[in-house]
């Protein structure tokens, strides 16, 4: 068995090495100015690994979520652990929100920027912030319903087709699995059973693609760095030197929101040890790190919810979909920042009522806009613009958002995993977690199938 054991290599220290190696590799090209070369032969490889995530995303969330809420057996059920599930993350955003106004307003991080660099951002930045001010543009002109109208699609296999539509794509799924309970068993069945046959496929292309994923983050690390630097190494100096404390305050943020909020809430909740829980979703973390996709990373986040933080399907399949949906609490704390931070640079105050407006906007946006690409950004125009601010601001902080929005998709991941192990044990449906056992799917050369019960597999 200790042979055996040796084949088994943790997936999130195969990931861990891939990653340095993509950050050491990016610094060499950027100072060597092989952007070019990064671009054509290194980040293709990222862009398949995000993509092969994402081919998944869609059939995992119909087939998971549809057998989530059959097998919940009535309404009332679903209306109960729905109820909870949004509860606690409104009030978790909520919360994100509060954090990031209180870490901006003691740091006061945008009187620090020395006003040449800040013309100097404005004014290499002014392209993006004119097209992100005319997507703001058309949410703001959209009706106060919009949302519940954005939820309900015309037609399904149009929302399938995107990613970008997965607040629509549960919709229907909650539908269809209302339908099923609504049905005798009998006439349930034979769709029960082809998606229960979905659902298993798809976690096996799970482990599979998670075979790719040292390769990917190397290469979405690499393309990253170089991204950021072109071909001067010395400009993702000079970003830091000028943005410094406002990285300082945003990453201060969202590491003081995921040690009190979700470890207080898991600690409230469970009897699950910290170190438990984030051994067992430490490969999902660096994954959304790499990808800065919650969506991308949805189909890891609910295999290793099952599988090693002993979440039942039942659960999982409802409360992780909504959470990559929905619950954008790293989001809304860098949008509070950012919104002050802004002011705070161009000799602005932001008073008690502007702060509140804040995190009402803030709050509402993590659900309002999941269908609006480039979400967080687009809200923080609209925030700015509420609050009396030049939205024109945003060029500030447009050069080093790409690396805080991996922090803060790594903030919105862990929140989807903690929700769903507090939901699953207030249900009584937390199991035994298994963070030291081999992972089971993908059975590795030279092992016996007759000596396991099921196979075995390395992540």
């Amino acid at each position: 068995m200790a042979e055996k054991e040796a084949w088994y290599k943790k997936s999130h220290w195969q990931i861990l090495i891939g990653m340095f190696l993509g950050l050491l590799y990016g610094l060499i090209a950027a100072a060597a100015g092989w952007t070019k070369f990064t671009n054509d032969w290194i980040a293709p490889f990222g862009v398949i690994f995000i993509n092969s995530l994402q081919l998944i995303a869609v059939p995992l969330v119909v087939a998971s979520l549809v057998l989530g809420v059959a097998s919940l057996s009535d309404l009332k059920k679903l209306s109960r652990i729905g109820g909870k599930t949004l509860a606690i993350y409104i009030t978790t955003t909520a919360i994100a929100v509060v954090f990031g106004l209180v870490i901006v307003n003691v740091l006061q991080p945008g009187l620090k920027v020395p006003e040449a660099a800040r013309m100097q951002l404005q004014e290499q930045f002014a392209g993006d912030v004119s097209a992100k001010e005319a997507v703001a543009a058309d949410v703001q002109n959209r009706g106060p319903l919009q949302i519940l109208i954005d939820i309900v699609p015309s037609n399904f296999f149009e929302s399938a087709s995107s990613n970008r539509n997965m607040l629509q794509i549960v919709f229907v799924s909650l539908m269809v699995g209302i339908g099923l309970i609504q049905l005798e068993k009998s006439q349930a069945k034979p769709m029960i059973d082809v998606l229960e046959s979905l659902n298993h496929v798809v976690i096996r292309l799970v482990d599979l693609i998670m075979l790719f994923a040292p390769l990917g983050v190397f290469s979405l690390i690499a393309r990253t760095i170089t991204d950021l630097a072109g071909d001067d190494f010395s400009q993702i100096l000079q970003l830091l030197a000028a943005l410094g404390f406002y990285c300082i305050a945003v990453v201060l943020g969202l590491v003081l929101h995921v040690c009190v909020t979700y470890f207080g809430l898991l600690k409230l909740t469970t009897k699950m040890p910290i170190k438990t829980f984030l051994k067992g979703i430490a490969p999902v973390q660096l994954v959304a790190f790499s990808t800065s996709s919650s969506g991308a990373t949805l189909p890891l986040t609910m295999e290793r919810c099952e599988e090693k933080l002993g979440v039942s399907e039942e659960v999982s399949s409802f409360v992780v979909p909504l959470g990559a949906t929905i619950n954008m609490d790293g989001t809304a704390l860098y949008q509070a920042v950012a919104a002050v931070f802004i002011a705070q640079s161009m000799g602005m105050d932001v008073g008690l009522s502007g702060q509140i407006t804040i995190v009402l906007t803030a709050v509402l946006a993590s659900i309002g806009t999941a269908a609006v690409p480039g979400a967080g950004i687009i809200m923080l125009v609209i925030i700015l613009q509420s609050i009396g601010v030049p939205s024109s601001g945003i060029a500030l902080i447009l050069g080093v958002d790409r690396i805080l929005d991996m922090l803060r998709t790594v903030t919105n991941v862990t929140g989807d995993a903690s929700v769903a192990v507090a939901i699953a044990s207030l249900e009584g449906q937390l199991g035994e977690p298994s963070v030291d056992e081999p992972d089971s799917h993908v059975r590795l050369h030279g092992d016996d199938p007759a000596q396991h019960d099921e196979p075995v597999s390395q992540d």
